[in-house]
This record gives structure tokens, C-alpha cells and sequence, in this order.
């Protein structure tokens, strides 16, 4: 069975950067989405198996899901301002934003372990190790920002959890 695990802060913590309703919105009904959905589609499966699954399944259905909870799963843990900013990482802010913002539609943005800054469309789940993730889905933002996508992007390096990207660069 795969777990909708709560937020590791309240849903008005990274106000008034991300407000509460947008929080909640994107984690109980987008994430916890995603999770039914792979509670439906593989009933036999766990937490456990979600790499496993982005390796082996061939149904788009599993892999957007999938890729979903795992993607959203690592981005409440990079959130929540915390530690000291990474200056290898703040190096690359400004190519960071500027690969979020042409993200065409919906898509993530990352940068890996090897300090690459790559996106990915949808839910797809960068193969790398990435260190730091932001989710430029409409629903990340919409109720905030409305269509001011460059504004949540710059917002969002308020509200990092520099101590969990630290331990990521390890």
C-alpha cells in the first residue's frame, strides 16, 4: 500500500510564499491523488517499490503516478527554511530560474548531484540524483501567483530547506 505521508511542517509554514490553501490543495488532493491512484493500480505494491516500478512498468498510467509521488514526495522535504543556503547551489539561481520559467506547460525543474540544472516534463522522474526540486505545475501556484510563474519560482528560494539540500549533496 502506498502512503500519503503528512507534511513535515503545518500547511501555513511557508507563508506568505506558498499560502495555506495552496498547500493544502497540493498535497492532499494533487499528492494524496497520485497516491489512490497507485493504491488502485497496484494494490500489491508498497512504498518500497516505487523505484522499481519507474524501471519496470510500461503502463503510462503507473509511470505518471508513480512518478508523481515520488516527485512530490521529495519536494515537501527540500521545503521549509531551514540551515544555511548552499553557495555552490545559490551559483546557479539564476539559470536555475530561468530553465523553471521555459518549462513549457507543466514540468519540474531540478538540479542533480553533479550540480546539472535539467527539467522534466509532467511527472517524469529524473534519472540522476537531484539535490533540489521545484514543481512549476500550475497547481504549485495558480491561487498565489495566478500566471506570475517567474514570481513563485524567486519566491521559492525563501522556503528551502537547506539543511535536507546539504545532506542531498552528500
Amino acid at each position: 500500500m502506498f502512503t500519503l505521508l503528512d507534511l513535515p511542517y503545518s500547511f501555513d509554514a511557508l507563508e506568505p510564499y506558498i499560502d495555506k490553501e495552496t498547500m493544502q490543495i497540493h498535497h492532499d488532493k494533487h499528492h494524496g491523488g497520485y497516491v489512490k491512484n497507485l493504491n488502485e493500480l497496484l494494490p500489491d505494491k508498497s512504498d518500497s517499490d516505487l523505484e522499481e516500478i519507474l524501471v519496470t512498468s510500461t503502463d503510462q498510467k503507473v509511470l505518471n503516478n508513480a512518478g508523481g509521488h515520488i516527485n512530490h514526495s521529495f519536494f515537501w522535504k527540500i521545503l521549509g527554511s531551514a540551515g544555511t543556503p548552499n553557495p555552490k547551489i545559490l551559483e546557479l539561481k539564476e539559470e536555475f530560474n530561468k530553465k523553471a520559467l521555459s518549462v513549457f506547460g507543466s514540468g519540474w525543474a531540478w538540479i542533480t548531484q553533479d550540480l546539472k540544472i535539467i527539467t522534466t516534463p509532467n511527472q517524469d522522474t529524473p534519472k540522476e540524483k537531484v539535490v533540489l526540486g521545484l514543481d512549476v505545475w500550475e497547481h504549485a501556484y495558480y491561487l498565489k501567483y495566478q500566471n506570475r510563474r517567474a514570481e513563485y519560482i524567486e519566491a521559492f528560494w525563501n522556503i528551502i530547506n537547506w539543511d535536507e539540500v546539504n545532506k542531498n549533496l552528500e
